[in-house]
């Protein structure tokens, strides 16, 4: 199906099992192929290939899907593909997202809102993005691997296990290294919220007990919402560990 407005430009490829909602653009060269939805007012620039199959052995053609979100900017080069059986079958990309040139996301991610992929960043399979979430350039994100909200990863790091809402990421193998104090600011959060994420982070980093015994604590404890939002990313199930602060 394809909406009311959308522009398809010369040598693009539209598959018989994409749905176009009204005002999305695929530009010159770009492939959109697969069971593949595309959000209204969602631009794909040229040579992206959006749609194809996993890049997983245990992939056996079974029919699933890529869901896109409104507004979103798939730009040159990047490949976007469907889920997997195993996986629930969806690979979903939220509102608002900029993957840039030649970034990747797997098979059934799950990527929230308001998403930044910087140039040829890798996202494997089954990993979670929250929203407001920002990966620099030439960092790959190891499957399973969840990303909390409004977290930001340096470029050219490699992320193997969670990392915490409001995290702050960066080096080579992927260290723990404060918090996303100018995505905060930038997104207005108040003063006190800040504060509060600060104690809170100074308490995960060198508190009695476990990493764990801390959060637990730390959810009995706290009155905001930003560190009640890490305790429970923390306390919750999660296939990979944690990064820790330092």
């Amino acid at each position: 199906m394809v909406g009311a407005g959308c522009v398809i430009g010369p040598f693009a490829v539209i598959g018989a099992e994409v749905t176009l909602y009204p005002g999305v653009t695929v530009k010159s060269h770009a492939v959109v192929t697969g069971w593949t939805e595309i959000g209204e007012g969602t631009v794909i620039f040229p040579f992206a290939t959006v749609g194809e199959v996993p890049q997983d052995l245990k992939y056996r053609g079974e029919h699933t899907r890529l869901v896109i979100g409104r507004r979103c900017r798939i730009r040159e080069a990047a490949t976007l593909n469907t889920g997997t059986e195993g996986g629930g079958g969806v690979t979903r990309v939220g509102d608002d997202c900029l993957i840039m040139t030649g970034a990747h996301v797997g098979h059934d991610a799950q990527i929230g809102d308001r998403v930044i992929l910087v140039n040829q960043v890798a996202i494997a399979g089954h990993c979670i993005l929250g929203d407001d979430v920002i990966v620099g350039g030439l960092s790959g994100v190891h499957q399973w691997v969840r990303i909390g909200r409004g977290a930001i990863i340096g470029a050219v790091t490699m992320v193997t296990h969670d990392v915490l809402p409001y995290g702050l990421v960066q080096g080579p193998r992927g260290e723990l290294d404060g918090l996303n104090l100018v995505g905060l600011k930038r997104r207005g959060v108040e003063r006190a919220e800040i504060m509060s994420l600060r104690a809170a982070y100074q308490m995960l980093a060198q508190g009695e007990g476990t990493f764990l015994d801390r959060a637990r604590k730390l959810a009995e404890e706290t009155d905001s919402t930003h560190v009640r939002e890490i305790t429970e990313f923390i306390l919750s199930n999660s296939d990979r560990s944690f990064l820790t602060p330092k």
